[in-house]
């Protein structure tokens, strides 16, 4: 089964062969930013998998931190697609909102970074959580 999306313009097309290895949602500062204040809904999938189908992504890379990760972005509305982590370069984690059937999202696995979270962002019942990143 493949798993496709875009960004908000459809300048830039991924497609991903296969299943998400882990779903989650991330509540760190970093992605507090990213997402404009709520948590980063996410999958992890095999880096083998993903590929760009139409245009090419600008990345952004912090040169401020120790081992930063490289966010995957369209150039032109802005729309970010992924990010790259040098923690463990076989998986890149995916933005649930630029899946084009975001249903293949059936809810969060894990939340990390709990310690970051706001008292406006919520975790459902259930799901394990973590208040660094686990392991």
């Amino acid at each position: 089964m493949a798993i496709t999306g875009r960004c908000y313009c459809g300048e830039l097309r991924y497609e991903v062969e296969g299943q998400p290895i882990f779903k989650g949602q991330c509540h760190c500062r970093e992605c507090q930013f990213i997402s404009g204040g709520g948590p980063n809904i996410f999958m992890g999938v095999p880096t083998p998998s993903l590929r760009y189908v139409e245009g090419e992504p600008k990345g952004f890379t912090r040169d401020d931190l120790d081992g930063p990760a490289t966010r995957e972005f369209c150039a032109n509305c802005g729309t970010h697609i992924l990010t790259r982590t040098p923690r463990n370069p076989t998986v890149v984690i995916l933005k649930v909102g630029t899946l084009d059937d975001p249903s293949a999202f059936d809810g969060p696995q894990i939340a990390i970074w709990t310690d970051d979270m706001q008292p406006y962002h919520t975790i459902p019942e259930g799901v394990a959580t973590f208040p660094k990143f686990p392991g």
